[in-house]
């Protein structure tokens, strides 16, 4: 149980430390453009954008940072100009996934640690 607790806690911090990661990818090599939301969804949201030089981008990953979007809106989206798969809705930024993570670390230790200590007592 505890194996299964820490690993549920390390996977939510290398989910915030990826998120920062993406960010300093974009942020090192920022383009901006607006995008149309395609679909929306709690964890993915789709978007569709053109970039200065004319391409046409549709992330197959969707857009980072999804949260409170429609689809058919238009919002103003941060991509990496080197990776315009890349891309971020403008203005959000890593610290979103912060809590969310936290939260599961925080569940996860809640429910795993009163069953340590209950197998544990058994144990003896």
């Amino acid at each position: 149980m505890t194996v299964l607790a820490a690993a549920i806690s390390v996977l939510a911090v290398l989910l915030v430390l990826a998120a920062w990661r993406n960010d300093h990818t974009i942020s090192s090599d920022e383009g901006v453009a607006t995008a149309e939301v395609l679909s929306a969804g709690r964890l993915r949201s789709a978007v569709s954008f053109v970039t200065p030089d004319g391409e046409m981008h549709n992330p197959r990953l969707g857009v980072l940072y999804p949260t409170n979007l429609v689809a058919g809106q238009r919002i103003d989206v941060e991509y990496a100009r080197s990776e315009p798969d890349l891309v971020r809705v403008a203005g959000r930024d890593a610290s979103v996934a912060v809590i969310p993570a936290l939260s599961v670390v925080v569940v996860t230790w809640a429910i795993a640690g009163p069953l340590i200590l209950v197998l544990r007592r058994r144990a003896q």
